[in-house]
């Protein structure tokens, strides 16, 4: 009996400890050091989104993605997926765009745990080598 639960939580320690992207993320700016709003980081269909769900200056608010191309053109900012289709690579999600509400720009992105509250996010142009890193912080 005691071998039994021994494998049991052999097998379930590696769940327990675990650590996930997904949830909510405070975004902070890398230029200000400022907190500009929260983005909730979800799966759908293997893959990795993350959608504005709240914008913490009350004048950002209504804003809408004006110099945004396609689909995103004249959006709300609020509401809007801004990063899109990461998939999971080892300890990082990578593979999916990210876009700048501010510039309308896409960037090709990558994500992963610094620790579990800490969200390490870098968009880059070609290589990963020209771009810019936020942290983001979990909201609980």
């Amino acid at each position: 009996m005691k071998k039994i639960f021994t494998i049991i939580v052999l097998l379930l320690c590696p769940l327990l400890f675990s650590q996930s992207v997904i949830g909510k993320w405070k975004t902070i700016d890398d230029e200000t050091g400022k907190a500009l709003g929260v983005v909730e980081i979800y799966e759908k269909g293997g893959k990795v989104y993350g959608r504005v769900l709240e914008i913490l200056n009350p004048k950002d608010r209504s804003k809408t993605c004006t110099n945004c191309s396609g689909d995103d053109k004249d959006k709300p900012i609020l509401g809007l997926t801004i990063m899109k289709g990461l998939k999971k690579d080892g300890d990082e999600y990578n593979g999916g765009k990210i876009l700048d509400p501010k510039s309308g720009k896409l960037y090709k992105c990558y994500i992963n745990l610094e620790n579990k509250d800490k969200l390490k996010v870098r968009g880059y142009i070609g290589i990963s080598l020209f771009g810019r890193t936020q942290y983001w912080h979990r909201v609980k």
